[in-house]
């Protein structure tokens, strides 16, 4: 019970961390400076090693079965502490101009078909594995810190759909309703299937041709 309270409190603090960096962006006439500003969000995540869905996704093949089965659980607990920070958000004097900032990007969200969504959250998390696997494997810290900041950006400034994320803007917007937990649902499919499929990739490419 303790590991599991741990995994989901850890999920709460990654989707709170996402909201902030969010918060930034609808900060931010410019939408490169929010992108680049955003980045905070997943390189608070890398550096204190919390749960974010997007980024625990991309291992799910490597790792065993109880590491499968926290994804829902760590989902949840982003959903928790970005809707919280959203909140908190809507409450404060800054509240009125992100609201309308939020409602304008969740707009084009919420008029966007389901495939299209989808095809979106798909690549949006191929960039993810991108950074986070950048931060964890390259040998140069100035690496690691350019994998998260490119990483991140270019799939904002793309407009590519990130799930816990788009808790955020949903929230801060006061948009929810049973459309946008749907819509919400094939964002987080999207994100699972691009996550998965670089490392699939790699894991057949780094296999050694049969003799003959």
């Amino acid at each position: 019970m303790r590991a599991i309270a741990k995994t989901f409190v850890s999920g709460i603090l990654a989707g709170a961390c996402i909201a902030l960096g969010g918060t930034v962006f609808l900060s931010l006439e410019s939408n490169v400076l929010g992108a680049l500003f955003f980045t905070v969000g997943l390189f608070t995540i890398c550096m204190f090693g919390l749960n974010l869905f997007t980024g625990k996704v991309c291992y799910v093949f490597q790792r065993d079965r109880a590491y499968a089965l926290n994804l829902p659980l760590i989902w949840l607990g982003n959903l928790a502490g970005a809707v919280l920070i959203g909140l908190l958000v809507r409450a404060a004097r800054i509240g009125p101009n992100l609201v309308e900032r939020a409602r304008g990007v969740c707009a084009a969200k919420l008029s966007d078909g389901w495939l299209s969504l989808f095809l979106l959250g798909v690549l949006c998390n191929i960039f993810i594995y991108i950074a986070v696997e950048g931060f964890n494997q390259s040998p140069h810290q100035l690496g690691k810190y350019l994998s998260l900041f490119f990483g991140v950006m270019v799939f904002i400034l793309c407009g590519y759909e990130h799930c816990v994320a788009d808790m955020f803007y949903f929230t801060a917007a006061g948009v929810w309703s049973v459309d946008t937990v749907l819509r919400l649902v094939v964002i987080t499919l999207g994100n699972a299937v691009g996550g998965v499929l670089f490392p699939l990739v790699r894991t057949w490419l780094a296999k050694p041709d049969a003799p003959g």
